[in-house]
């Protein structure tokens, strides 16, 4: 074992990513090297031992809905240039939120640093164009946490490997929730809001979630509606702009576990998704868009035929996703009622949803990302 202090500079861009470097940081301890961990990310970064420069996980936001968060992190990418001439860390790891992390990645590779992408891009759903991109600035290694994506890569040319889902890895597949339907009845149902935790999802999907929560209590008054919220400061926002009649209760941090809870959620797209899916529990996936910029620019640079995790992965439409939704939130919620009325499908939906995420559930990706970057920080002789 060497006494080595290995300098390791993280980049998280929103809260999502910053719990995944959390996880990795704790697997990275565990090894029995020693580390000195740096960073931009947010509150489970700093308590798993990360030395936060900044904290960017509180402007998070998603394609050209960032274009507002420009100048934060135009100066966060300077003073990562700046943090990578003065310190000189041995490696620099970047979480997801490409549209950011690519400056930080090239601003590594100025400062002849290396950089291990975790997790891998997207490309093979849009941009994949910026695979180019991709190749120069991605020097310690490619995680992936979607199965498919190694293939993918391997095809264009850059090795990939497979880590699994770290949101899923604490899952025992043995145990996965499968709900049973068959004496369920829509007018007790319970339903989760999960609207996301980036402030334009916070924004646009709150609202919507909550309009279609009042359309299906007017129609069943006794059903209960449970929000899941990122962290307390997100639960203080939406609690201040909850429609009171909804008589909603507030869960922090506990996708999982309130999927498996419930009998229905509506979901912001995202990883979020995946863990509804591990909990067996049958959804709705939201996202919303500009009505112009998705007719202008999105709908030409999205390829593939689904846009949510979930409905990729299954290579169908599992389940319902509404992405983009524009005005009326009426079909969502004709559709959920529909569902609702039809405990066979919400059976059968469990099963798959169950079937789908079994692969991928229980794998220790934080402890297998250590590894690869491990490998890349002491390669054998």
């Amino acid at each position: 074992m060497s006494d080595k202090i290995f300098k390791i500079f993280f980049s998280a861009a929103e809260p999502s990513g910053d719990k995944l470097c959390a996880k990795l940081i704790t697997a990275l301890k565990q090894t029995g090297h020693n580390f000195e961990f740096s960073g931009f990310g947010g509150q489970s970064m700093a308590e798993a031992g990360c030395s936060l420069i900044l904290n960017t996980t509180q402007r998070a936001a998603m394609t050209y809905k960032a274009f507002g968060q420009v100048f934060f992190f135009y100066n966060a990418v300077k003073i990562a240039r700046k943090f990578f001439a003065d310190s000189k860390p041995d490696l620099v790891v970047v979480c997801d939120s490409p549209s950011f992390n690519f400056h930080i990645a090239k601003a590594a590779k100025e400062a002849n640093i290396k950089t291990f992408f975790y997790v891998a891009p997207q490309l093979w759903a849009w941009a994949a164009w910026r695979i180019k991109k991709l190749k120069n600035l991605c020097t310690a290694g490619l995680a992936a946490i979607l199965p498919f994506e190694p293939e993918w890569f391997a095809k264009q040319g850059m090795e990939c490997k497979f880590v699994g889902n770290p949101l899923l890895e604490d899952i025992k597949t043995e145990t996965q929730p499968i709900k049973n339907y068959n004496s369920f009845a829509i007018a007790s149902a319970r339903i989760a809001l999960m609207p996301g935790s980036r402030e334009s999802e916070i924004t646009t999907l709150w609202p919507a979630m909550q309009q279609i929560a009042r359309t299906l209590k007017a129609r069943h008054p006794a059903i209960k509606v449970t929000v899941v919220a990122a962290n307390e400061n997100i639960v203080n926002r939406l609690r201040s702009t909850e429609v009171r009649s909804l008589r909603c209760t507030y869960s922090v941090d506990s996708v999982f576990e309130t999927a498996k809870k419930v009998d229905f959620a509506f979901v912001a797209s995202g990883s979020a998704t995946l863990q509804v899916a591990a909990a067996c529990c049958p959804m709705v996936i939201m996202y919303q868009s500009s009505k112009l910029l998705w007719n202008l620019v999105g709908k030409r640079l999205v390829k593939t035929k689904y846009l949510s995790l979930v409905n990729i992965l299954s290579q169908k439409e599992l389940v319902p996703e509404f992405m983009p939704y524009f005005e009326s939130t009426s079909l969502i919620a004709n559709t959920a009622d529909s569902l609702l009325n039809s405990p066979q499908k919400l059976n059968d939906l469990s099963i798959e949803l169950a079937e789908l995420t079994k692969p991928i559930t229980g794998l220790n990706a934080s402890e297998n990302a250590a590894q690869m970057i491990l490998q890349n920080l002491i390669p054998k002789n």
